[in-house]
């Protein structure tokens, strides 16, 4: 299996900035896409960004020019940079994984428990 482990989250000022970071470890045995999805209180979950292997980006519009996505393959880690925080960017973010494990070679989704991010006025 592959676990995802986060960091940060936490309160913020609006216009501020913070970071999230994830750590994938298990037994795996190559990661395909890493990201992050939130979701707010009454909303659907949504994709914030998302980075494949190769280092390709995907963001959604809401966040784009504020986010920055980026991942340490070595690492097997993700992080998001989040500058120019709104309110409406508080959520629950989820770390997020898309890769095969020695134990299935199957590739899977995977997905960290959530970090709550609040952005005050």
């Amino acid at each position: 299996q592959v676990q995802l482990v986060e960091s940060g989250g936490g309160f913020v000022q609006a216009g501020g900035s913070t970071g999230l970071s994830c750590a994938a470890s298990g037994s795996i045995l190559s990661i395909k896409d890493m990201g992050w999805y939130r979701q707010a209180p009454g909303k659907q979950r949504e994709l914030v960004a998302t980075i494949t292997e190769g280092g390709s980006t995907n963001y959604a519009v809401s966040v784009r020019g504020r986010f920055t996505i980026s991942r340490d393959n070595a690492k097997n880690t993700v992080s998001l940079q989040m500058n120019s925080l709104k309110p409406e960017d508080t959520a629950v973010y989820y770390c997020y994984a898309k890769a095969i494990s020695l134990a299935t070679l199957v590739n899977r989704d995977y997905w960290g428990q959530g970090t709550q991010v609040i952005v005050s006025s």
